[in-house]
C-alpha cells in the first residue's frame, strides 16, 4: 500500500466501459521520491489536496465491485498527516 496525495483528476473524453462510475485521480506519493506520479481509481470520493492510501497491484483489481483493469485503486482517506 502507498500513502499519497491526489494532485488532480484525469479528463478522458472516452473510457473503457467498465471503467465508467470511477474517478481517475493522479497520485504523488507521500514517502520517497517526488517525481514519480501514478493514476489511481478511485469510488469513496477523494479529492484533490487530500492524503489517500492507495492498494496496488492483482488485489486492487478484486476489491472493486465490479470487474474492471485497474492495477491502483484508492481504498481510504486519510484524516491528518502521518508523523514518523
Amino acid at each position: 500500500m502507498i500513502i499519497g496525495k491526489v494532485i488532480s483528476n484525469v479528463v478522458s473524453t472516452r473510457k473503457y466501459d467498465s471503467l465508467q462510475g470511477y474517478k481517475l485521480l493522479v497520485i504523488q506519493p507521500y514517502y520517497g521520491t517526488q517525481e514519480r506520479y501514478f493514476v489511481a481509481a478511485d469510488e469513496i470520493g477523494a479529492g484533490e489536496g487530500e492524503l489517500v492510501l492507495v492498494t496496488t497491484g492483482e488485489v486492487a483489481g478484486q476489491a472493486l465491485h465490479r470487474k474492471a483493469p485497474v492495477d491502483a485503486l484508492v481504498i481510504g482517506i486519510i484524516d491528518s498527516e502521518p508523523s514518523i
